[in-house]
């Protein structure tokens, strides 16, 4: 129960600070945002306030805006089709309902012949014991309460996603994965303040763990490590290279203690790494800076490593061959986010932090149908002065689709498969 309250946690905050993103950019332009979504699947619970219907769907795997226009699928009109509406004084349209189970107070029966909720705003049809047919006008702020019982509101072709200015458009389609990093860089800001500091890369011991390699050898917390067998020592990260390639080899590491410099014999233990080799062990921790600047780069430097590794691994994806064990989807993130709970909240905080920089990478891929494959479309669009036929655009957008399909299938598969091995 931990593990899924704990998974539910992160997966929704990043989800909905994607997704926000999104929706405020959209709104900024004009856009008609009609559902803002957390979750997928059959919906739950609905609530509208003004132009937008926010629901929470059964499934806790993403979410979605759905904005007019823009990827979006629309209530199917079919003529024939048998509906209720609701009139004003003036017999314009102001609601549509489509859900057979719902009856609205002061609605009338209406057979579809033809419907044009984008342009000419129109419903012809009968009444109910009329054979005359009749052209309504639909207003452009009437709702469509749609088969599943969700009411969004129509669409006027001047409130769709392809009206806005292309400028406008890229906005939107950055802004969720715009939001991840900064959402990446707040919480690993977050987790610097929790802790009462950040890891330095000064090669400064911190704490020395007991019957360590460096509490053998008498090293104490605040040295300065200045070489390693005659070589320079700048950072935390180059005395960490020199000693995991050093495992059971004796050092001579001169350090800095009280202003004074000395020398001492250290032997690295040789402990197992992820990937099965040997590497060599100080058992030694970073100090901690508690300064408000660095806390500050700290979610900035934090962010940038994540997107720098997530980076390396999708290069090698092309570089050593395609391998499945290099990605993880939902089943992977919940298995490593019931783990890392168990660390407690500022482990959960961190590893939330970097789930939300390598979405937001990888929401940027050039793959049609997420973020990147969105914003390369608009790119092209500025280079050719004008956009891509809607017909090929939606054709791209299901290849991306079924590819992104095809590869979840694949990688949830591999994750449960592990999870049993």
């Amino acid at each position: 129960m931990q593990g899924l309250i704990a998974f539910l946690f992160v997966f929704s905050i990043i989800v909905i600070i994607h997704e926000f993103g999104h929706y405020y950019f959209a709104k900024k332009a004009g856009i008609l945002v009609r559902e803002f979504a957390i979750g997928m699947g059959p919906k739950i619970f609905q609530v509208r306030k003004g132009e937008t219907v926010y629901t929470l769907r059964l499934l806790p795997i993403g979410g979605y805006v759905r904005m007019a226009g823009h990827d979006e699928d629309e209530q199917e009109i079919k003529p024939g089709m048998m509906i209720t509406i609701v009139l004003d004084n003036d017999n314009v349209v102001q609601k549509l309902n489509f859900d057979e189970k719902l009856i609205i107070e002061n609605s009338v029966p209406f057979q579809i012949e033809d419907a044009d909720l984008h342009k000419d705003m129109t419903l012809t049809g009968y009444f109910i014991n009329s054979e005359e047919k009749v052209t309504l006008t639909v207003s452009k702020t009437a709702t469509i309460v749609e088969s599943d019982g969700t009411e969004v509101v129509v669409a006027p072709v001047e409130r769709q996603f392809n009206s806005a200015t292309l400028w406008n458009r890229i906005k939107t389609n950055a802004a969720g994965p715009m939001n991840n990093f900064i959402l990446s860089i707040l919480v690993f800001i977050i987790v610097g303040f929790m802790q009462g500091g950040v890891p330095s890369n000064d090669a400064i011991i911190g704490q020395v763990t007991e019957d360590s390699a460096a509490q053998v050898a008498g090293l104490k917390e605040g040295d300065k490590v200045l070489s390693i067998d005659g070589v320079e020592i700048h950072s935390w990260d180059e005395m960490t290279k020199v000693v995991r390639s050093s495992a059971d080899k004796t050092l001579a590491v001169s350090i800095e203690r009280d202003g004074k410099t000395q020398e001492v014999q250290v032997t690295p233990k040789a402990v197992e790494a992820s990937d099965g080799s040997k590497v060599g062990q100080f058992g030694v921790t970073r100090i901690l800076k508690n300064d408000i600047l660095s806390i500050l780069a700290y979610g900035f430097t934090q962010t940038v490593s994540v997107v720098v590794l997530v980076l390396s691994a999708l290069g090698s994806l092309f570089t050593r061959g395609f391998n499945l064990n290099q990605l993880g989807g939902p089943v992977a993130i919940y298995s490593m986010t019931s783990q890392v709970a168990k660390n407690g909240f500022i482990d959960l905080l961190a590893f939330m932090g970097m789930i939300s920089a390598n979405l937001g990478v990888m929401n940027l891929l050039p793959i049609p149908a997420l973020d990147g494959g969105k914003l390369v479309l608009n790119v092209i669009e500025g280079i050719r002065k004008k956009p891509l036929d809607p017909e090929k655009e939606g054709y791209l957008t299901i290849a991306g689709a079924i590819f992104l399909f095809a590869l979840m299938l694949l990688v949830t598969w591999n994750d449960i498969m592990k999870l049993f091995n």
